[in-house]
């Protein structure tokens, strides 16, 4: 073996190595984040389950416009805002309607705080009740039951705008996320292929040059393009996982494969 072979050798060992710790480190600060999210009291002591490639089929354009359209957060709050404008604009032309008030009292109606006095040798009751009927009939008030009703008319109108605009925004972003779900679905069956095809390539070459058939640059660059395919194949993996999430945000409903 020459001599430049070790060194080559050896110096990608050193860059592998680096690559190795700077890994590591990245592994442990993603478990600190997590356990952050998902633990009320902080705890690191769980395990996580490797399930990046296990097939996860992606619904429907029509299924996700459809849960959605149920269940995105967004959309259900401007409708709840659009329902309670029209309650306010029914409660504001309640002001034209005439009012019925009836109020009821029961107590001690006496000067000495007893239930009974004692008057010429009787026994008198202070207890009494009364009660109170006040009917209201709108005549004129200036304009301001009109004044209501028009501002309440207007907070519905506006209340109906944001629901539109909402819906809008969310069918633009469904459209965008699953565009982008589809494409690193449809990608993820070629970069699998092309990380076998740089495994075996990078096999035969190994054998090759044990043979003496071939120069340690041929086993560097087999090697580059291996770990290069498969950082690919794992980067298109979690693309699709992310953009998956990303639609299940929007849709309001979390599924797990």
């Amino acid at each position: 073996m020459a001599h430049s072979d070790v060194i080559k050798a050896e110096l990608q060992m050193q860059e592998r190595r680096r690559q190795f710790l700077e890994a590591q480190l990245g592994l442990l600060n993603a478990r600190l984040d997590l356990a952050v999210l998902i633990f009320p009291d902080f705890n690191d002591n769980y395990e996580v389950v490797d399930d990046l490639h296990s097939p996860v089929p992606l619904p429907t354009l029509g299924e996700v416009q459809q849960q959605a359209a149920r269940d995105n957060p967004d959309v259900r709050a401007a409708l709840e805002a659009v329902r309670a404008a029209g309650f306010d604009v029914t409660g504001s032309r309640a002001g034209y309607l005439p009012s019925l008030a009836l109020d009821y009292w029961y107590g001690i109606d006496a000067v000495r705080f007893a239930t009974n006095t004692d008057f010429d040798g009787r026994k008198l009751s202070n207890l009494g009740s009364s009660a109170s009927a006040t009917l209201v009939i709108p005549i004129w008030n200036w304009g301001a039951t009109q004044t209501r009703i028009k501002q309440a008319e207007l907070r519905r109108s506006q209340a109906q705008r944001e629901l539109s605009f909402a819906q809008r925004k969310i069918l633009a972003e469904i459209k965008a996320l699953y565009s982008e779900a589809e494409t690193a679905l449809n990608e993820l069956s070629g970069l699998n292929r092309s990380a076998e095809l740089a495994a075996e390539s990078l096999r035969l070459i190994t054998l090759r040059y044990k043979d003496g058939e071939a120069t340690v640059l041929e086993v560097v660059d087999a090697q580059t393009t291996n770990a290069l395919a498969s950082n690919a194949y794992q980067d298109g993996a979690v693309r699709y996982r992310v953009a998956l999430a990303n639609l299940q945000t929007l849709t309001g409903v979390l599924t797990t494969p």
